[in-house]
């Protein structure tokens, strides 16, 4: 696919057309110390069978992030092409160095989750983020991007999404965000840049499913459960794989709880370098002025630990899993629970 700065240099090893079931590559080619012409490789699956809508699934776009990935490699295993009323195209690590790498970066320092739209004659990520710009996203009907917090943070294990302005769109991202069955959702913004993957979808009028489910470092068993669960039943929901929908009353569960991340008021960062100590867990009710967490000086243990409270009411969403601290990190973030109703307003 060409544009003003040329065509993609990135390439295909597979028909992600014809019917059946395909796994091979992405390459983009560089150059190394050990090689003048070497590749790096994206690996991609593709399930076609009939006509129906085209799912792009995306893992790995942060490496440390593993839920994902891990549910992405699984769907790629078993998902068989008698399954499938259209095209699902499964690209389970967008940042395999990092992943490999245990790191959210690129081993460069790009962060891939802010290189969109990407160009063509770009460093690498960008070349990766310009393929599925110009060339993956306009034949996809629905991108799934899972996220989780990572090494670093502790996410409130949650299907979410952007309030978008186009109400058609909102109304079907609010429904394929609820298929998750999580017991909460997310309304975020955008923080600390732009180029987001979603955003891009979004922008080329996509069904975009994104999710945050747990992080920490540790991936425990009922979190993989719910990522693969979900992501399941997200592709029904679309109708791209057969078999039953579920829903949080089918399943024998309350409503979930929506809430609004929107206040950037409610992005707590720290006031200094420290040791962060969580008071309160992801989940749970605060109050206004209420601590959620303190931090303590390493270097004065004559100091008091200093409070970090609250700005408003709501439910603690993000914790800070790694104790030690920098000036600016993000300690913990707040939501305020919302109507569905609100949303469609």
């Amino acid at each position: 696919m060409t544009s003003p700065l040329g065509p993609s240099t990135v390439s295909c090893s597979i028909d992600l057309h014809a019917p059946g079931k395909r796994i091979g590559h992405l390459r983009i080619n560089k150059i190394t110390n050990t090689a003048g012409w070497a590749s790096t490789f994206i690996h991609i699956g593709c399930v076609v069978n009939g006509s129906g809508p085209t799912v792009l699934v995306l893992a790995g776009n942060h490496g440390d992030e593993y839920e994902g990935q891990v549910a992405a490699m699984r769907l790629l295993q078993e998902l068989q092409p008698d399954q499938v009323t259209g095209r699902v195209i499964v690209i389970p690590l967008l940042s395999p160095g990092a992943s490999k790498a245990n790191t959210r970066n690129w081993p460069s320092g790009a962060n891939f989750n802010r290189a969109f739209p990407g160009r063509p004659d770009g460093p690498p990520h960008e070349q990766l983020a310009d393929y599925l710009t110009r060339v993956l996203f306009p034949m996809a009907d629905v991108v799934i991007d899972m996220h989780s917090g990572g090494r670093s943070a502790w996410f409130l294990p949650c299907s979410h999404m952007h309030v978008v302005d186009n109400p058609v769109q909102r109304k079907a991202m609010l429904e394929a965000m609820e298929a998750w069955c999580t017991d909460h959702h997310y309304l975020y913004i955008d923080v600390n840049g732009n180029g987001l993957l979603p955003v891009e979808a979004e922008n080329q009028g996509k069904l975009v499913i994104t999710t945050e489910l747990g992080g920490g470092g540790r991936t425990p068993a009922p979190i993989h459960k719910l990522a693969w669960s979900g992501l399941n039943n997200v592709l029904r929901h679309v109708g791209v794989c057969k078999g039953e929908v579920q829903t949080r009353a089918s399943l024998g569960l309350p409503p979930a709880v929506i809430i609004d991340g929107r206040d950037p008021r409610n992005i707590v960062v720290s006031p200094e370098d420290g040791l962060f100590e969580a008071l309160l867990e992801p989940g749970e009710r605060v109050a206004a002025g209420q601590p959620v967490g303190r931090l303590w000086f390493m270097d004065r243990p004559d100091r008091p630990a200093e409070l970090l409270r609250s700005p408003s009411d709501g439910i603690v969403v993000v914790t800070k899993a790694i104790p030690i601290t920098e000036q600016g990190d993000c300690v913990f973030v707040v939501g305020t629970p919302i109507a569905r109703e609100a949303l469609l307003a």
